[in-house]
């Protein structure tokens, strides 16, 4: 973590998310994540995993397996190892709809 620099803002974080794909965790994987971020800064982003490949695309997906909501600053928050996501889950700052078991899989599919 300490030699990754700090995430500022909601789109670079979506561009980085390919440099720290783990592509071996997502072998015969095939589902979309959908973030909506809202406040300042945020936006929509989708995330489509086909076989250990990954399309990161901004705008809403048709029909994602899983929809993470939640404020751009938590998400940074989050991203940068200052929100633990189980405790922001539990104190309803991170809302997840769809497949719980994808919400697991994140930190494998995106190490930190």
């Amino acid at each position: 973590m300490a030699d990754r620099p700090q995430a500022t803002n909601v789109p670079e974080v979506f561009k980085e998310m390919p440099n720290r794909f783990n592509a071996n965790a997502a072998k015969g994987m095939k589902a979309v994540y959908q973030f909506d971020l809202t406040g300042d800064g945020g936006g929509k982003y989708n995330l489509a995993i086909d076989d250990g490949k990954l399309n990161v695309a901004e705008g809403a997906h048709a029909s994602p397996n899983i929809t993470i909501t939640m404020a751009a600053s938590d998400y940074l928050d989050m991203v940068n190892g200052k929100l633990n996501p189980q405790m922001a889950f539990m104190s309803g700052k991170l809302k997840i709809a769809g497949d719980m078991g994808l919400a697991m899989k994140m930190a494998q599919l995106f190490p930190m």
